[in-house]
């Protein structure tokens, strides 16, 4: 008797944290939802009122709002593709011993530490700048013209400083997933004939699939909300070719101030987040079914 009720009180020691995440989690997307059915701008104070799914329906019939959809999909596509390519082979390079590992392991994964805002300017400034920076350098050395990546390429400039951000983020947690796999498995495959690539598609790739979700769960939520890169570079330009969902948000939140379109911005970022995961996983799930 006196066991069973120290288990029902040990139930109720994550009460605590559950009831955290509940409020700084549910919360807010509960008033992000109120906020999306209301008229409410900054602009005019009068105009708190509900209106139901008007601001909806009026991103919906805007076609800007599929432009900016767009590019944001694309955006988190090709960094999550990108990534997962470069963070495999850079994960599967520095799983084998080498003189230097610890030093390069750590000079691969500085780019992860560096803020959002400095990488932007890092790249915008001293890498990228079409008369001062490195890449002008490299070009006048090879006798060709200028070129200004930022204006002429403005979204693939952006996927390049995201995806060189975010490779080391992949890196690390499929090293993870190699330096967890023994390696008389992978010794006693290779004494059998086994090669490289068949050695990657039937042992490697099957053991890395958890490591490779969570890896793709996690990028895809954060690659979604990307702003800082996005607003230090081309400031969603030229027009909208680089607007995303985030820096959508922004402009109605703070630049129309329109408190409740841009709450119905953020209910599509949701919706589009969930989607994308999920095909995600599902693509992942699938294919690890067939190689079952």
């Amino acid at each position: 008797m006196a066991k069973q009720s120290a288990h029902e009180g040990r139930k109720w020691l994550s009460a605590p944290g559950i009831l955290f995440l509940v409020i700084v989690t549910q919360i807010p997307f509960v008033l992000t939802l109120y906020y999306s059915l209301r008229g409410w701008n900054l602009l005019r104070p009068d105009s708190d009122v509900f209106v139901g799914l008007r601001n909806f329906s009026r991103i919906l019939s805007n076609r800007e709002f599929y432009t900016v959809l767009a590019n944001t999909v694309v955006l988190t596509l090709s960094v999550v593709v990108i990534t997962l390519v470069l963070g495999m082979i850079l994960a599967l390079l520095l799983n084998r011993p080498f003189p230097g590992r610890g030093l390069v392991r750590t000079l691969l994964i500085s780019p992860f530490l560096i803020m959002p805002v400095v990488t932007a300017v890092l790249w915008k400034n001293i890498l990228l700048d079409p008369v001062f920076g490195l890449s002008a350098y490299v070009v006048s050395l090879l006798g060709l013209p200028a070129i200004d990546l930022i204006a002429q390429y403005p979204m693939q400039t952006i996927i390049l400083i995201v995806s060189w951000q975010w490779t080391p983020f992949v890196m690390l947690i499929l090293l993870a997933g190699l330096q967890s796999m023994p390696e008389s498995i992978l010794e006693a495959a290779s004494l059998d004939g086994a090669g490289g690539l068949t050695m990657f598609r039937y042992m490697i790739l099957p053991h890395l699939q958890r490591f490779i979700e969570i890896a793709l769960l996690l990028e895809t939520i954060f690659i979604l909300n990307v702003f800082g890169v996005i607003f230090v570079t081309t400031s969603g330009g030229p027009g909208i070719a680089t607007t995303n969902l985030p820096y959508q948000i922004f402009l109605e939140a703070f630049s129309r101030w329109n408190v409740g379109r841009a709450s119905a911005y953020g209910v599509f970022a949701v919706i589009l987040a969930n989607i994308l995961v999920l095909i995600f996983l599902r693509v992942i799930g699938s294919q690890s079914e067939q190689e079952a």
